[in-house]
């Protein structure tokens, strides 16, 4: 199936060209660089967390520092993951510390002795206040592999908070109208891990309440780390072309390839950025890329613990035009890596972005 999405969104901060790919800034901060460092590689959008922003610094204050753009200086769309999926990773790490039942998500942050309560409603809510460009309901995620009875409770709960959250959405709106008539877009989570009929109903009935966009939820890797490509191509096929579909938490430069072949146009994950500060880099073998779904030859990874890189005086990758590589060796890389300077951290974390942002012009252009 080759249906690459051409599509692309106007947003109240800015027109997103799919493909595109996302920086997680979970916290309101992709982590050892700033704004100006963003625009620099042409990044064209953030992906922000609901559930972690209302801890920290909490949704009063980012309400009081102007909302999420203000308060990050990124003037570029903002796209707010609800958090049931980060909600859901911990209670299963730690089931004392949360449960999910019909009202919503409670859940007790380490350190605090009460729980606080996730709600359809009061997720819609905070997003809109953090000035959001695309918002994402409330959801119940599973892992593929569980049963189907948990999966199918995950899809009623999903829909049900889906419904909720479009009605809260609205009556904001309707209190609050965009004084340039830009709305922010809502968009809905498909769920029903490995269950391809579960999927369907979740999409059918997300449809029937209507959004702009959504998302591909759930863990999208198999127990061994292959991509889900059979139910991701699914759930391309519920959903009508002419709505964007997020693949939310696939970042892979490999998954992405593959995700954009199957339909889909946005992408977001904090994979890229881990991998920079753990001194795993991305580099293209050739230039101009041509990224393939079945063939992994046209990239490969750089290891700054490697003893080959320390008197390499080139850069990391002669195709990277972003400061690491205009500016510095390769050997200095692995000099700043190994003292564990936040400096490589920086030029570690633009390099490996700029790669995805690469990627992604690449495949828009053609470049396969």
């Amino acid at each position: 199936m080759n249906t690459a999405c051409s599509q692309a969104l106007n947003l109240p901060h800015g027109h997103l060209t799919f493909p595109a790919f996302l920086p997680d800034a979970t916290w309101g901060v992709v982590r050892s660089v700033d704004a100006t460092d963003l625009l620099a590689i042409e990044i064209p959008a953030l992906m922000m967390n609901t559930f972690h922003l209302v801890q920290k610094p909490g949704a009063m204050v980012v309400e009081a520092l102007g909302g999420l753009h203000r308060m990050s200086g990124w003037q570029r769309p903002i796209f707010t993951d609800s958090g049931g999926f980060q909600a859901y990773s911990l209670i299963q790490q730690q089931p004392q510390r949360g449960k999910i039942n019909p009202q919503g998500i409670h859940y007790q942050p380490e350190g605090r002795q009460r729980k606080f309560l996730l709600t359809p409603e009061k997720v819609i809510e905070w997003q809109l206040r953090f000035d959001s460009d695309v918002l994402f309901c409330l959801d119940v995620c599973t892992h593929v592999d569980a049963p189907l009875a948990a999966q199918r409770e995950a899809v009623d709960l999903t829909i049900a908070w889906a419904r909720r959250s479009k009605v809260a959405y609205l009556r904001w709106l309707d209190q609050h109208p965009p004084e340039d008539g830009r709305r922010p877009l809502i968009f809905a989570v498909i769920q029903g891990g490995g269950s391809l009929e579960l999927r369907r109903l979740c999409a059918e009935a997300l449809l029937e309440i209507g959004f702009d966009g959504f998302g591909f939820g759930g863990w999208p890797l198999d127990r061994q780390g292959h991509l889900l490509t059979d139910i991701l191509a699914w759930v391309r096929e519920c959903v009508p072309p002419e709505y964007p579909l997020h693949a939310l938490g696939i970042g892979h430069p490999q998954n992405l390839v593959s995700g954009y072949h199957l339909g889909y146009g946005l992408f977001d994950c904090a994979m890229p950025t881990r991998d920079a500060r753990h001194g795993r880099l991305y580099r293209f073998t050739t230039w101009p890329p041509r990224p393939q779904p079945e063939d992994e030859s046209w990239w490969e990874f750089v290891h700054m613990e490697s003893e080959r890189l320390t008197r390499q005086e080139a850069p990391i990758s002669p195709y990277c035009d972003a400061i690491c590589c205009r500016h510095y060796s390769a050997g200095y890389l692995r000099h700043l890596y190994l003292l564990g300077d936040s400096l490589y951290l920086r030029l570690a974390t633009l390099h490996n972005l700029r790669f995805m942002q690469q990627l992604s012009m690449s495949l828009r252009h053609g470049g396969v």
